[in-house]
């Protein structure tokens, strides 16, 4: 009998996400984040409701693309947080903060984090998970980025900066 209407199996098929929440409530509210950095844009970018900057070309802009309000929200204070001053959308352009909405393919995906890299550029994959071939693709430039990266699950924020060869997943 269903009491919750929904039967055993799909009941017990939740259990199997168990290791995957688990693995990230360590980082939960930027505890157990190690970098400095990262903390910083834990606490002054994800955990922020309300933009640093209301006058934010890129929240504007963000939200024509299709982007969800809390995300266009995180990525403009992540932009004023780093103070980066340029940036540019489903384009490769020499700019401090390069995002690869869903209209990016995945094939196209390196070729950002390449021109990201070459660079010095912050690149932002909105929804890395969307679909297998978009997570492989992500996976392969996380694997083979030499500096930091942050996932969130929304976006990936891939960092082309001084910093060593770290990997969050939040």
């Amino acid at each position: 009998m269903k009491r919750s209407g929904r039967s055993l199996k799909q009941r017990l098929q939740d259990i199997s996400y168990l290791p995957s929440y688990l693995s990230r409530a360590r980082h939960f509210r930027g505890h157990g984040v190690h970098s400095p950095f990262v903390y910083n844009v834990v606490r002054h970018v994800f955990m922020q409701k309300r933009l640093y900057n209301t006058a934010s070309e890129l929240y504007a802009t963000l939200l024509n693309h299709g982007v969800a309000e809390r995300r266009c929200v995180q990525i403009a204070n992540l932009a004023e947080h780093c103070k980066y001053s340029s940036w540019c959308i489903d384009r490769k352009e020499e700019q401090e903060l390069i995002i690869a909405t869903l209209d990016t393919r995945y094939p196209e995906l390196e070729a950002y984090a390449e021109y990201a890299r070459e660079h010095g550029a912050t690149l932002c994959i909105m929804s890395p998970y969307n679909n297998r071939e978009r997570w492989e693709a992500c996976l392969g430039i996380i694997n083979a980025h030499p500096s930091t990266t942050v996932d969130n699950r929304a976006y990936l924020l891939i960092f082309n900066n001084h910093l060593p060869k770290q990997r969050f997943r939040l």
